[in-house]
């Protein structure tokens, strides 16, 4: 199985990107083999950003998909992950540090406790806080 992440579906649904082909043959490689899987993080992400967020399920299905939910125990990695993400960026010279939401951590979470690879176009973040994770990425 190979966990998508969220921009692998942006990527996949946007013609336009430049790494729309690479997103569509990572797709329908792991459907072909392994399977594929979004979890409903990504799924409430893809939604936010959808004109029709109420067929976006069914769309990523009709792909050969998988909609899994997150697993109760990708929590404690997430946070353990989060925690450590929030400790490097701490505040220098008094200017806010930029904090990025939860999701791309359990997304990591969720591969590294499944030992599944992960499909990303954001390489540095997985690799710096999930070095288990084996990551497909574009070229």
């Amino acid at each position: 199985m190979i966990l998508l992440d969220t921009n692998v579906l942006i990527y996949a649904f946007d013609l336009e990107s430049a790494f729309c082909q690479w997103a569509r043959e990572t797709i329908a490689d792991a459907v072909a083999g392994d399977g594929a899987a979004i979890n409903a993080v990504s799924l409430a992400e893809i939604c936010v950003g959808d004109a029709s967020p109420a067929t976006v399920a069914d769309r990523i299905r009709s792909w050969g998909v998988e909609i899994l939910d997150v697993p109760a125990a990708a929590s404690q990695v997430c946070a353990k992950a989060y925690r450590q993400y929030r400790k490097r960026r701490t505040p220098q010279r008094g200017t806010p540090v930029p904090v990025m939401p939860l999701p791309d951590f359990f997304i990591g979470a969720h591969a590294m406790i499944m030992g599944w690879d992960l499909a990303t176009a954001d390489q540095g973040r997985f690799n710096q806080y999930f070095p288990s994770v084996s990551l497909k990425t574009p070229q």
